[in-house]
């Protein structure tokens, strides 16, 4: 089965959401103890929903294995989104950690469209 790029579309659109919720819930944590009217925790919250029901519906249209690595770029969307958002910094060992990110996530890619292995019955 070979993945399809909507599927690969979606599943960027999920770490997209779900590391914007994770800047909601940064901000919500200052309110707490406030639960029930702590707007910024539920809209990280609702983010996150959201972004498992696309992860769900992008699993339809590829191999696991091709499409959940993608989820890992969740850390470099947090640590660009928390520079932005939340004045963050970002140092050469965060900087050294996103690039081995990126790197693993081209070599999965580039890993699924050589020969599969067969797996024993």
């Amino acid at each position: 089965m070979a993945t399809k790029l909507w599927a690969v579309c979606l599943v960027v659109l999920c770490t997209l959401l779900t590391s914007t919720a994770q800047i909601f819930y940064k901000t919500g944590a200052e309110k707490l103890p406030l639960i029930f009217f702590n707007w910024p925790l539920i809209a990280g919250m609702c983010l996150y929903g959201f972004g498992a029901i696309l992860l769900v519906i992008s699993l339809r249209g590829g191999e696991l294995t091709v499409l959940y690595p993608i989820i890992a770029t969740s850390y470099v969307w947090v640590v660009i989104l928390a520079l932005l958002f939340l004045g963050e910094p970002i140092h050469y060992l965060r900087l050294t950690g996103i690039a081995l990110i990126i790197f693993g996530i081209s070599w999965i890619a580039y890993g699924s469209k050589q020969m599969p292995l067969e797996a024993p019955l």
